[in-house]
């Protein structure tokens, strides 16, 4: 990036290991811009505190590090969908204390997936709002969620457009301006979104259903399965099924510009080269064969 150029807002999910003040340095080692971050286990249904004095290294390490954008993940364990109210309150109690410690680190936005149902569809659909309401109720504030599109395998909610524009339908107003919605290319791919063969006809029926001003955040990950497999399985970027054009035009289209671009591509051995590579290539679709590209005009 040259001297004075606005930030890209480029980067990848970035370890936390040793503490989440470590995570803006790791970032600054592969080039990014942005990260995006757990600020717990994951896997865990432990809920760590944080203290103020991390939360003001964590914001001065972002600054120091050149990281001008940073948002979370909710854990892998929260189903807000779940029919078992004991499963559903835990998961309640998990994704508030989440909103809780990104307000603390000055975390804008929460990624979360949607949950799963179990049972039947409109059911889950209607916990799954309600939930989301009750937790951003309990934590008021700027932070915001952005739910995550997901590749549709067995019960999981939120594989297509009009599924998730129901979700923030059932929404109260008061939550709905706190709602935001997260791109995953390849859970996108694998849901049947054909962003190979249509790019311009599946952004065209994002923005007519869910609208472009809602998009967030991009997760930009090549996939291993096939279009419409419901295989979540991320490939390294322009190596798998989806190829490079999809990620050339996103990197060109100026209605993106503005929106966090975020990797979860395959980490390799030291964690660092394979993400420092994904990067430079993206940041090199963006400057090289700007002709005939097909990139869409603003608006719809």
């Amino acid at each position: 990036m040259t001297r004075g150029a606005k930030p890209d807002l480029l980067g990848a999910h970035i370890s936390t290991q040793g503490g989440v003040a470590l995570a803006p340095e790791r970032g600054r080692a592969i080039g990014a811009t942005a990260i995006q971050i757990f600020t717990k286990t994951p896997n865990q249904w432990r809920e760590p505190a944080i203290s103020a004095e991390t939360a003001r290294e964590f914001e001065r390490a972002l600054v120091r590090h050149g990281i001008t954008a940073a948002v979370s993940h909710d854990s892998y364990l929260i189903n807000l969908a779940s029919p078992n109210p004991s499963s559903r309150a835990r998961s309640h109690a998990s994704f508030v204390a989440e909103l809780r410690r990104a307000e603390l680190l000055g975390i804008p936005i929460v990624v979360t997936h949607p949950g799963n149902y179990l049972d039947r569809r409109a059911s889950g659909l209607a916990r799954n709002a309600e939930a989301y309401a009750a937790c951003l109720g309990a934590v008021p504030g700027e932070v915001r969620i952005a739910i995550e599109t997901t590749a549709g395998a067995g019960t999981a909610l939120g594989a297509t457009f009009e599924e998730l524009a129901e979700l923030l339908d059932r929404m109260p107003a008061r939550a709905q301006t706190r709602v935001a919605f997260c791109v995953d290319t390849c859970h996108l791919f694998a849901a049947g979104y054909d962003l190979v063969g249509d790019f311009d006809g599946v952004w065209r029926a994002f923005d007519r259903i869910l609208g472009l001003e809602l998009l967030a955040v991009l997760h930009l990950n090549d996939s291993k399965g096939v279009l419409g497999s419901h295989l979540d399985r991320h490939q390294l970027i322009g190596e798998g099924e989806l190829g490079p054009s999809p990620f050339r035009r996103i990197m060109r289209d100026p209605r993106f510009r503005d929106v966090i671009k975020l990797i979860e591509t395959p980490k390799g051995d030291d964690g660092v080269t394979n993400d420092r590579r994904m990067l430079r290539r993206l940041r090199a679709y963006t400057r090289r064969g700007r002709r005939g590209t097909g990139t869409l005009r603003p608006g719809r």
